[in-house]
């Protein structure tokens, strides 16, 4: 009768990324020259059923052949990124019969996925180009809130509004979710006025400033997020940090850098003979959301009631979940 195998032990989990992780784990030299397979129990933390399953009922498990270590784990159950999972590893060794002798269950061990890499982010803008539509004149950037919001900035803040925590809204893998500060920005305007829309679901005031306070050649363009909530039409979300600062910083190594002239999103062409002005200009087809990294002053601009209806905070995008289904703005990470 075959010795039993040891217990694998110290787990270790490396390399982690939004869409794969490395394992290793402790055993005996003598199970490491007999194990023919290793058997990996990979859930989501949240969802984890304590009744592990057994090898032969769940085919969905991963039964890998065994390799040195550390093994390779990547897309086996279309890892998602920034999530929390649960994993556990039994070795194996196959006899004649086809039957398995089975170590027992190691301890489990949890980790967590990543962000999207720098891969990932271009193959969203790759999708997000398709759907930007043709570049539009504008020449504000405008911020919609609430009186209370304006008063806050005023009494408490000297009139600056202070950049805030990215929230969790849009791709779940975007490096800026819940890391980048920053005051959020539109710039879409109505194709007949060629104006900001009148209506907005963040309040009936709106704070407009001259676009070239935020886009012009001291600042950098980059590329954060595409996404759509279960909507036919989709946003786009752009950082502007000026050059050297913290945020610049943060997004030069995390995301894709645009060229201020020439992209499909958002653009400044500098005046090309004295006395004229730099000409700005806005994707069409999709809601952008641009993300400015450092405090605004209210002096800047000005404060001034909308003219249509303040819409319900329910059409707003705060904290809103990305449409996994949708085939124009997911790409082939997580689900």
């Amino acid at each position: 009768m075959d010795a039993p195998l040891a217990t694998p032990c110290n787990i270790q989990i490396c390399e982690v990324t939004c869409d794969s992780f490395r394992i290793m784990w402790d055993m005996p030299p003598e199970d490491t020259a007999r194990a023919t397979h290793f058997f990996i129990d990979l859930s989501r933390k949240e969802s984890r059923d304590p009744n592990r399953f057994k090898h032969r009922d769940v085919p969905t498990k991963l039964v890998a052949k065994a390799v040195p270590l550390p093994m390779a784990v990547r897309g086996h159950w279309f890892l998602s990124p920034r999530t929390d999972y649960c994993v556990a590893v039994q070795t194996a060794v196959r006899q004649p019969d086809g039957d398995y002798l089975v170590s027992e269950w190691s301890p489990v061990v949890e980790f967590c996925t990543g962000d999207y890499a720098m891969e990932h982010l271009q193959q969203l803008l790759d999708k997000a180009n398709g759907s930007a539509g043709r570049l539009l004149r504008f020449s504000v950037f405008y911020r919609n809130q609430h009186p209370e919001y304006f008063d806050y900035v005023r009494r408490e803040c000297g009139g600056l509004m202070r950049p805030a925590l990215k929230d969790s809204s849009g791709s779940h893998g975007s490096p800026i979710n819940g890391k980048l500060h920053g005051v959020f920005f539109s710039c879409n305007t109505e194709f007949d006025t060629g104006l900001p829309p009148k209506d907005s679901p963040y309040g009936p005031l709106r704070f407009q400033i001259p676009a070239g306070h935020l886009l012009n050649p001291n600042i950098c363009l980059y590329f954060a997020d595409f996404y759509c909530m279960y909507t036919a039409y989709h946003y786009v979300v752009l950082v502007l940090a000026p050059v050297g600062t913290e945020g610049d910083d943060f997004c030069r190594t995390r995301l894709p850098r645009l060229d201020l002239a020439s992209n499909p999103f958002l653009t400044y062409t500098p005046p090309q003979r004295q006395g004229e002005e730099p000409v700005f200009c806005h994707a069409s087809d999709v809601i952008l959301e641009v993300l400015f990294t450092e405090p605004v002053d209210l002096n800047q601009g000005s404060v001034e009631q909308i003219t249509g209806h303040h819409q319900l905070m329910s059409l707003t995008t705060a904290n809103a979940k990305k449409d996994p289904s949708c085939k124009v703005c997911n790409i082939s990470v997580g689900r």
